[in-house]
Order: structure tokens, then C-alpha cells, then sequence
């Protein structure tokens, strides 16, 4: 086998991306103590500084599990950045028509869908047709009615759990309209 002498980035098509060296790439590590992972996600040192540690995606979720993003700002400050914040990111929401949402037209999340199907109802159902089918199933379910059916008191925790994720899900488009 003869050995290679030319380098890949030669004629066309290059064989090797543009930008890409032999060199070693340098990687920084977890800023926790004792972490040897990359540390390819930034957090800040404290609030409203440029400096930030780099954690680990471990490090970095434990990290913000108790990051108060309204730490120092008062109500009303508060209430402004968040609204600043959703009026930047409503492009989002305004462009999830595009994206592909199963079965439905695209208006209810996964969790919805799967509390519809709990609740035996089509995906297009309105809230009248979701209070009527939860008051039937946990009538028929209720351990009071059924005493000792272990089966249909888990059943009538998952209707109750079901109900609960489309009421919350009404109310939240109700204030958003």
C-alpha cells in the first residue's frame, strides 16, 4: 500500500471542511471541582455580569435549578422584563403553524393529546365535550362508587389528571386571547 504524500485540502471537491485543521482543537473543562467534561455551557457569575462559569449540561442544571431570574427587581420590573421577554419570543409561537404537530391542527401539545385520548374524545373536541366526558368516566370510576376496584381508582386518578391538564390548558388560551 503506498503511502499518502499529498494533503486532502487540494482540487475540488475539498475533502476535508474548511476551517478544519490537524491541530488538537482546545476544550475547556467544567469549572465544578473534579469534572473533566467540556464545559460548553455558559452561566453567569452573578446577576447582570459579563463573567461566567462554564459548566457541564450536569453542572449547569444543577447550577440554575435555583436561579432566580427576578432576583432584585421589583414587582413591577419584573412584570416589564418578563413581557419584554415573551413579546421577543411570540415569533415562535406565531410560526408553529409550520411545524408538524400529529394529529389535530396543531393547536394542543403532546400532553393534550394524550389527556384527550384518556378521556376517549377526538382531537378537535371542544371544552364543553372535555367537561362531559370527565364528569361521565369519573362517575363511573369513583372509588366511592366502586369500592375495592383498585383498577378503576387508577383510573379515575388518570381522568382527574387528564381534566387537569386541559382545564389548565383552557384557561392559559383564554388569557392569552
Amino acid at each position: 500500500m503506498a503511502r499518502q504524500t499529498r494533503s486532502n485540502d487540494w482540487g475540488f471537491p475539498r475533502w476535508r471542511a474548511y476551517g478544519a485543521s490537524r491541530e488538537a482543537t482546545r476544550v475547556r473543562l467544567c469549572d465544578r471541582e473534579g469534572c473533566d467534561l467540556p464545559g460548553d455551557r455558559p452561566a453567569p457569575k452573578a446577576p447582570n455580569s459579563p463573567d461566567r462559569w462554564h459548566f457541564c449540561e450536569a453542572h449547569a442544571a444543577e447550577y440554575n435549578k435555583n436561579w432566580n431570574y427576578f432576583e432584585g427587581l421589583g414587582a413591577a420590573d419584573a412584570e416589564e422584563r418578563e413581557r419584554s421577554e415573551r413579546a421577543s419570543a411570540n415569533g415562535f409561537r406565531h410560526s408553529a403553524h409550520w411545524a408538524w404537530g400529529g394529529p389535530g391542527d396543531g393547536s394542543r401539545s403532546r400532553d393534550e393529546m394524550r389527556a384527550l385520548d384518556t378521556l376517549e374524545l377526538e382531537s378537535d373536541a371542544s371544552f364543553d365535550d372535555i367537561k362531559a366526558a370527565h364528569r361521565r368516566l369519573a362517575k363511573a370510576n369513583h372509588p366511592d362508587l366502586t369500592p375495592g376496584d383498585e383498577e378503576a381508582a387508577s383510573r379515575f386518578q388518570k381522568v382527574q389528571a387528564a381534566y387537569d391538564v386541559l382545564r389548565k390548558a383552557e384557561e392559559r388560551r383564554g388569557s392569552d386571547k
